[in-house]
């Protein structure tokens, strides 16, 4: 027997503006704006209305002489939109934000586990709970979830727990007591109702115009009690009666796709492939060759599959697509690389590898007719409201007039804040002292795809300021920043690394970024630099920070030139880390402690503060990780900082192995140790670390 819920008390406040103290609170079971209104009509300040259970403020006004303020129009809001609840829910929202934001200093606002739950459980998917679809704890365990990975609750209450579309549907309509929309194709919004508005800001908010455009304006949101959106919906249509209808955030995104004119392809990849079945059937007794005219590059249904590829692999989070043909009778490959692993998405017929070839060609620019060397391009590709770049590779495989694609999707968006880069304190610290210094060198070393280029644009970042003249050689440019003077590299032009380094020197730098140090006139030229007042930053593909020394020296470069400019390396590897939503917590066994102690180092272990009884986490897999129980990289990493007994190693031209040891003896923690660390944090699990790095 499900408990009956009381109603719940309205709870809404008056305070001045300026002040934290509560001026005015109304407190009751059925009180109304009106009744609000007089209750309050005598008072003469500046106020701000706030309603507790969204911790949102309705509107901010003033109730002085002469003035309007509040009331002069009617909250915009559905049938019992002031009916707030009680203070327990509202301090449970209020914990709930800051685990979401993953708040370190709880101290200035203390939560409970009890207020918590009492917040989810007043919320639209109680009735789940009352129906023993899920336990109360699962779903305070998906409402924070939801928050912290910025994931929509009901597709994780429809993927991960098999709740059904339309028993979450029954939910909302009977929470918010307002009738459902869904998508449909039948439902055309016109451009002219939504031409002011920015498709963007209506997925974030999540909401939309409905048509007709008359009076009241209709809207179709994912939470009508918003009372910041319903705000921002009053002042947009000033004057006009709102009505309001529920959707899922999801059809809401589809029906903004589909109002701009960004609507993505309603077939999936299985459909489009059937489409294309009878076209690529081979006629009885044709030769290979023959199947070319077929399909080809110019028919709809290949032009949708290759997108369709490149939207799925965005999606997926991929960082590369691999196009892997073989003959005519034999299927061709698609994987894509996600979380540095290589992952089969679809297997298609032998006879799309041509018509595939050709449209990626004529979407890079390159020449379809050439199937025998290799050939490189760039693709910008756009759908719903975003731009994704792709580098392209064609190579040249075995079998007649047969290519691998290899189609790599570069980082876009802002760099990441170094505080974002999961470094250790230590390591946090002492890259920032260095990138303070006025000249010198820097190094970020590592394998291809440990996360160098992101590192350096986090250090930029952090340089980036009005003050400073920032000049970057990159090939190619993957990561934009105002106020950096990008440049890339153009080899069929003879502009490489080296021409640019030149013409950087005369163009008044403080600040210089190789994209990558390939050869000893680059190293030349950029120690150069680095020695003449500028700071100097760069990659290269050694194994560890130690190492990096002893390549460098090995190529050529003079030790007392580079020990005197170099200012520190840094070591890195990208590691997945377990998906949050499924890793499951055990106790380490005596072997694996073990194990850790002695790929730590045992003397240092022995002095590493950890958790008591290395209470750790392995992965499960779940539908929102795709079953693998990873979801995302993290960064493991080693700083080397030149000090002067350093220093004067790398004059002797010393072992790697007396490099490293007085590193760690002033303080460095190797590659191995930061992810073992991150192990014993739950972050990733001892396989991960292992497979990595050398670990003795």
């Amino acid at each position: 027997m499900a408990k009956a819920r009381s109603a719940p008390k309205t709870q809404i406040i008056v305070a001045p503006v300026g002040e934290s103290k509560q001026a005015t609170a109304s407190n009751g079971n059925d009180i109304s704006m009106d009744g609000f209104k007089t209750g309050c009509h005598q008072a003469n300040f500046s106020y701000l209305v706030l309603d507790l259970a969204q911790e949102k403020r309705l509107i901010r006004g003033s109730n002085g002489p002469g003035t309007e303020g509040l009331f002069a129009h009617d909250v915009p809001c559905g049938p019992g939109y002031t009916l707030s609840m009680p203070p327990s829910y509202a301090t449970g929202l209020a914990a709930l934000k800051r685990r979401r934001n993953n708040h370190a200093d709880q101290d200035d606002a203390p939560e409970t586990d009890a207020e918590l739950r009492e917040a989810v459980l007043e919320g639209p998917f109680a009735q789940l709970v009352d129906r023993a679809l899920i336990s109360e704890t699962d779903l305070l365990k998906v409402e924070v979830s939801a928050c912290a990975l910025k994931i929509d609750v009901v597709s994780i209450l429809m993927q991960q727990h098999g709740i059904l579309r339309e028993v979450l549907r029954e939910c909302l309509m009977s929470h918010y007591n307002l009738p459902f929309i869904e998508f449909s194709t039948d439902v055309h919004i016109s451009r002219d109702l939504v031409d002011k508005l920015n498709p963007r800001y209506l997925k974030r908010v999540g909401w939309v115009p409905l048509p007709p455009d008359g009076d009241p304006v209709s809207i179709l949101i994912d939470n009508p009690r918003n009372a910041w959106k319903c705000h921002d919906i009053q002042m947009l249509f000033r004057d006009r009666q709102i009505r309001y209808f529920l959707g899922f955030r999801e059809d809401i995104v589809r029906f903004i796709d589909s109002a701009f004119g960004i609507m993505k392809p309603e077939k999936d990849i299985s459909a489009i492939m059937s489409d294309l079945g009878g076209a690529c059937a081979a006629p009885p007794g044709s030769e290979e060759d023959g199947m070319e005219d077929a399909i080809t590059e110019s028919d709809s249904a290949i032009i949708q599959l290759v997108n369709q590829v490149i939207i799925d692999a965005h999606k997926q989070g991929a960082s590369d697509i691999h196009i892997e043909p073989n003959s005519h009778d034999k299927e061709t490959m698609v994987r894509f690389r996600v979380d540095g692993h290589c992952r089969t998405y679809q297997k298609m017929p032998g006879s799309y590898r041509r018509p595939l070839a050709a449209r990626i060609k004529i979407m890079a620019g390159l020449d379809i007719s050439e199937r025998r060397k290799p050939q490189d391009g760039k693709i910008v590709f756009r759908f719903s409201g975003k731009k994704i770049e792709l580098r392209v590779a064609t190579i040249p495989t075995s079998g007649t007039g047969n290519e691998d694609i290899v189609l790599r999707l570069l980082a876009s968006g802002e760099p990441l804040p170094l505080e974002r880069l999961n470094l250790s304190k230590r390591n946090h610290d002492q890259l920032k002292a260095l990138l303070d210094k006025p000249y010198g060198l820097i190094l970020c070393v590592g394998p291809t795809g440990s996360g160098k280029t992101t590192t350096l644009h986090s250090a930029l970042k952090y340089l980036n300021r009005p003050e400073k003249k920032i000049w970057t050689a990159e090939d190619p440019v993957e990561i934009t920043q105002v106020g950096l003077r990008q440049v890339p590299v153009q080899n069929k032009i003879g502009l490489n690394f080296p021409a640019l380094l030149r013409s950087f020197l005369r163009a008044d730098p403080d600040i210089i970024m190789i994209g990558e140090m390939r050869d000893s006139e680059t190293i030349e030229i950029g120690l150069k630099a680095s020695l003449t007042g500028h700071l100097v930053l760069s990659t290269l593909h050694t194994n560890s920070a130690p190492e990096t020394v002893s390549r460098l020296l090995d190529m050529g470069v003079d030790p007392f030139s580079f020990g005197d400019a170099l200012l520190g390396v840094i070591g890195q590897r990208l590691i997945r880390t377990l998906c949050k939503l499924c890793r499951q917590p055990y106790e380490a066994m005596p072997r694996e402690q073990e194990q850790v102690r002695k790929a730590y180092g045992e003397k240092a272990f022995a002095s590493l503060e950890r958790p008591e009884g290395m209470q750790l986490y392995r992965a499960k897999g779940c539908v929102g990780c795709g079953g693998s129980g990873y979801k995302g990289r993290t960064g493991i990493h080693e700083l080397l900082v030149v000090s002067n007994e350093i220093r004067k190693l790398i004059h002797a031209r010393a072992q790697i192995s007396e490099i490293q040891r007085v590193a760690m003896a002033q303080g460095m923690t190797t590659l191995c140790q930061d992810g073992l660390i991150k192990y014993l944090l739950g972050q990733t699990d001892l396989q991960q670390v292992i497979g990595s790095v050398k670990t003795g």
